[in-house]
């Protein structure tokens, strides 16, 4: 039974007038087609986590008849007994959404499947690459809010497995799976401005990849950690993680042979080396000579570099460049026209935004003010939940542009719209 504490939160009130355990109430969850792990239910009810995802707004609603913002609210005891909603009754559905019916049937089946084995067989395994290989694919064109509760409790779900017990084969893949969800929550951590989370994420990450002795996963983790450094403003750090990261993908073979010496290439661009930037770009292109797609890149998305992205960071690297103005209009103008398509499979927001302010920051260098807040716009148009670090600080780099410009009397507007947008970056999510 739910211990007879005092209530932090009225969905921890409901529980214990349920007068039912934890566990007992995730299986009622699972019966309504919600997945929910226990631990996580119980930092729910204590209100230590307060996001979630759709799915689990909508089933812990079914399940308690009350909307989530009113069950994890704080509890106030009232002197009027209250009356605890019985679990909803099966029978004729009545959401009328269809694909919501269908994802809630799938993830039941996921939750059975995953629970009725004491090892990982053939077909549950492949359930848990699916949700990480989901994850991976989605991570660059949805919105982190919509995403993150599920990347978490698939974090959870794999490293549960990996403290249970398991087929001895089972463990090399679950910790390449640990590596991948922990590296994706690394860059999560990072889009939402916390280098220091997104930095502790990539390091249990690469334990995994050592414990799955993965050379792409280790590159593409290395990768991470060169990112987020370079972002936090740590370019020697973000160069040092790069080539600590190039012998492994020497060794792998994977497209992170092309990430980590363009990654470097802006590093060194931000330091203001030319002829180093120059150079990792050279090895960059190189790179694609000997490139052969292994598991991590198959897996798509985040878990792998493509040519636009490439264009992209090659771009914001020589934009940083003085000196390199035309060849930074060159790949600005690439990469804005390379992320047009949003069916492409490597279109990416957060990629397509700093092409446009790559293209931004290159305008005012050649003094077409009016083009830079044209190349500007469908960055400052982005809502506030697609608003991550990497976006908001390539649109304050457009804004120093042109204060160093010497004409920024002249673009007051545009630096005006561009402090407005840097006001409201995404930091949270709608509960």
């Amino acid at each position: 039974m739910a211990g007879r504490y005092a209530p932090k939160t009225v969905l921890a009130h409901l529980i214990q007038r349920r007068n039912q355990t934890y566990s007992e109430i995730v299986a009622e969850f699972v019966e309504l087609g919600g997945t929910i792990t226990e631990r996580h239910l119980r930092r729910l009810a204590s209100g230590e986590r307060a996001g979630t995802t759709p799915q689990t707004r909508r089933t812990l609603q079914r399940l308690f008849g009350k909307p989530v913002e009113e069950l994890l609210s704080p509890y106030v005891a009232e002197p009027a007994a209250q009356v605890v909603p019985a679990p909803a009754a099966s029978g004729r559905i009545t959401t009328g959404n269809e694909m919501e019916v269908l994802d809630m049937a799938a993830s039941r089946a996921r939750a059975f499947a995953l629970a009725a084995q004491s090892g990982l067989g053939s077909e549950a395994m492949e359930q848990v690459y699916d949700d990480v290989r989901h994850a991976a694919q989605a991570y660059p064109q949805r919105p982190l809010p919509e995403i993150l509760g599920q990347l978490v409790e698939t974090q959870d779900l794999v490293f549960g497995l990996l403290e249970s017990r398991q087929r001895p084969e089972n463990h090399r893949q679950l910790y390449f799976l640990a590596g991948v969800t922990g590296g994706l929550l690394a860059k999560a951590s990072h889009d939402l401005g916390n280098p220091h989370a997104a930095l502790t994420q990539a390091r249990t990450a690469f334990m995994c990849a050592d414990n799955a002795d993965h050379h792409g996963l280790r590159a593409w983790v290395r990768g991470l950690q060169s990112l987020v450094s370079y972002w936090a403003g740590n370019p020697h750090d973000s160069v040092r993680y790069a080539q600590l990261g190039a012998g492994y993908a020497e060794q792998a073979n994977s497209t992170t042979s092309v990430w980590l010496p363009v990654s470097e290439a802006r590093a060194w661009a931000a330091l203001g080396n030319p002829e180093a930037t120059r150079a990792a770009l050279e090895r960059a292109e190189e790179a694609w000579n000997s490139v052969h797609n292994d598991d991590l890149d198959d897996m798509g998305g985040l878990c792998t570099f493509g040519r636009n992205r490439q264009l992209y960071y090659a771009a914001d690297a020589l934009a940083q460049l003085p000196g390199e103005v035309e060849q930074a209009q060159r790949y600005s103008s690439q990469a804005v026209d390379a992320y047009t398509d949003q069916n492409h499979p490597e279109w990416a927001f957060g990629d397509a935004a700093g092409s446009h302010a790559a293209m931004a920051i290159t305008r005012i260098a050649s003094g077409e003010l009016d083009g830079a807040a044209d190349a500007l716009a469908p960055v400052l148009t982005l809502p506030t939940e697609r608003r991550i670090n990497g976006v908001v600080h390539s649109a304050r780099r457009v804004h120093q542009a042109l204060r160093q410009s010497g004409r920024a009397d002249d673009a007051r507007e545009l630096q005006e719209e561009i402090e407005s947008f840097t006001r409201t970056p995404m930091q949270s999510f709608p509960r």
